[in-house]
């Protein structure tokens, strides 16, 4: 069994600073890539930043310059480091990871339960 769990989320005011944290956890072999993807009301789920266990990360348009991603590949965790806050952030934000399970398939798809970040104008 596979677990993912962020945090971090809350509200800010526009500007300012949030730190999101994923952490996977469970019987996990290998993590081959780590994303984050956000939900705002109303609308589709989109990407906002991924990264491979490489270290090579892509971006949504929309985050380049203001977002961060990186991974703790010992500790099995991402983060998201977002600053420049809009009110246009404003989502449910989830963690994704595709995982090897130890004694178990490769590519296995895992999501968490997401966190709120809220930025007022």
């Amino acid at each position: 069994q596979v677990e993912l769990v962020e945090s971090g989320g809350g509200l800010v005011q526009a500007g300012g600073s949030l730190r999101l944290s994923c952490a996977a956890s469970g019987s996990i072999f290998s993590i081959y890539f780590m994303g984050w993807y956000r939900q705002a009301p109303g609308k589709q789920r989109e990407l906002v930043a991924t990264i491979t266990s490489g270290g090579s990360t892509n971006y949504a348009d929309s985050v380049k310059g203001r977002f961060t991603i990186s991974r703790d590949n010992a500790k099995n965790t991402v983060h998201l480091q977002m600053n420049s806050l809009k009110p246009e952030d404003t989502a449910v934000y989830y963690c994704e990871a595709i995982l090897s399970i130890v004694g178990g398939p490769d590519g296995m798809d895992y999501w968490g339960g997401g966190t709120l970040v809220t930025v007022s104008s």
